[in-house]
């Protein structure tokens, strides 16, 4: 059993297992609103969810208990691996990896080719508490084909360059 909500365009060859939700409308929002876009040849592993207003790429796959938030653009040739967490307005450009247990906030760009570790958690709010903190989010931008290590946190804000080693 899978849900499909209305709106969701899918490529040729898309595979979706069972217990899946895509296109699911995020609050404030109506069933179908926000148009959702896989690629073709992507597969969307078990009990993953992603919402509306995704635009997704070819070739892209995820691990199982993959949870999407809405409105990222994601490229092609990317992998999100099981268990992680991917919040809304991220930009993934072509052949991003994100291994199994990563949590990526909003505003956070990843460049081309990066590879992100393991149990990696970015952070985007310098003071969680503070007041008015939604409008001081600073997303991390991850440079073309840098890698960060497994279970490394990155900073609000920080720009790891291209090429770099983190962790």
């Amino acid at each position: 059993m899978k849900k499909i909500y209305p709106n969701v365009e899918l490529g040729e060859n898309v595979i979706i297992e069972d217990f899946c939700i895509i296109g699911l409308p995020p609050r404030g929002y109506r069933e179908g609103e926000l148009k959702t876009v896989i690629g073709s040849n992507s597969v969307i592993r078990s009990h993953t969810v992603i919402y509306a207003g995704n635009v997704i790429g070819t070739h892209f796959q995820t691990g199982h208990h993959v949870f999407i938030r809405e409105q990222n653009e994601i490229g092609d040739h990317v992998s999100i691996g099981t268990n992680s967490v991917i919040e809304h307005h991220i930009q993934f450009a072509d052949n991003v990896r994100c291994h199994s247990n990563v949590f990526i906030p909003e505003f956070t760009v990843l460049a081309e080719g990066c590879w992100i570790g393991p149990n990696v958690v970015i952070t985007n709010a310098n003071y969680p508490l503070g007041k008015n903190v939604k409008a001081q989010l600073k997303g991390a931008h991850v440079g073309r084909h840098a890698k960060i290590g497994a279970n490394s946190t990155l900073l609000p804000g920080v720009t790891i360059g291209e090429n770099s080693l983190v962790g």
